[in-house]
Parts: C-alpha cells; structure tokens; sequence
C-alpha cells in the first residue's frame, strides 16, 4: 500500500490527511477532524474535479470582458478542452451575473455563467478594441 499526503480544503480548518492507497482505490484516510475530509480525499484521488474560472470578451460594454466560471466542477482532464472553448467567445453587453455564456461547455455538461454584470456603454462612451 502507498501513502499519499494532501491538505483538505473541504473546510477552513486545511487539515493534513494521510491517504492510504491501493493501486486506485483508497483504503483509508486519517487526519479529517470533520467529514468533508475524507470525501475530499476520496474524490481527489479517483476523480479530481476543478471549477474552471476565467475571463470572456465583451462588446460593446463598460469593462472589455467579464469573469466566468463552470456553473459546477469539470474533470481535471477537461480544464483546457475548456478554457480553448472559450477563448473565441465574445458576447455582447449587456452581460447579466448568472447569465448563460455558454452551454456544456467542451462536452461536459457543464455550462459557463457570468459572475458579474457588465453594462453596454451609452452612445458617448463607446470605444473600439
């Protein structure tokens, strides 16, 4: 059996957790002082999963672009398949928080959200990218 160290970050605490492996599948882990350690450990040692956050082009709005992220965690294998999905996107404004910017994103099932709101520029304001 191998031996694997991880800091949990299922809660603030950050606790230190000895995961016990066999081949692929866990054994045991020590060390949680509460239960989101052990499934954290679990899950990412079998199947690590990220939210992906990044930034989407915007036109005609206040600010150039908007943050974004996965409305749930993708695999890990998959973060790239999406960051390269949303690098032609440009949506213009207004942009809602919340607001769909694109839907299952790299086949996963998952779809991109605003996390913030931009406005559209009034008439004065507008500029060219």
């Amino acid at each position: 059996m191998a031996a694997k160290i991880l800091t949990c970050i299922g809660c603030p605490l950050g606790c230190s957790l000895t995961v016990e492996m066999d081949g692929k599948h866990v054994r045991s882990v020590t060390g949680n002082t509460c239960p989101n350690g052990e499934a954290y450990a679990r899950k990412e040692l079998t199947n690590p999963t990220r939210i992906v956050t990044t930034t989407v082009r915007v036109c005609g709005g206040k600010l150039p672009a908007v943050s974004v992220k996965t409305a749930s965690d993708v695999s890990k294998s998959k973060i790239f398949d999406c960051i390269r999905a949303l690098e032609p996107v440009e949506i213009p404004a207004p942009v809602v928080m919340g607001q769909v910017i694109l839907s299952n994103v790299a086949d996963t099932g998952v779809d991109v959200l605003a996390t913030k709101s931009v406005p559209q520029e009034s008439g004065a304001e507008k500029t060219r990218f």
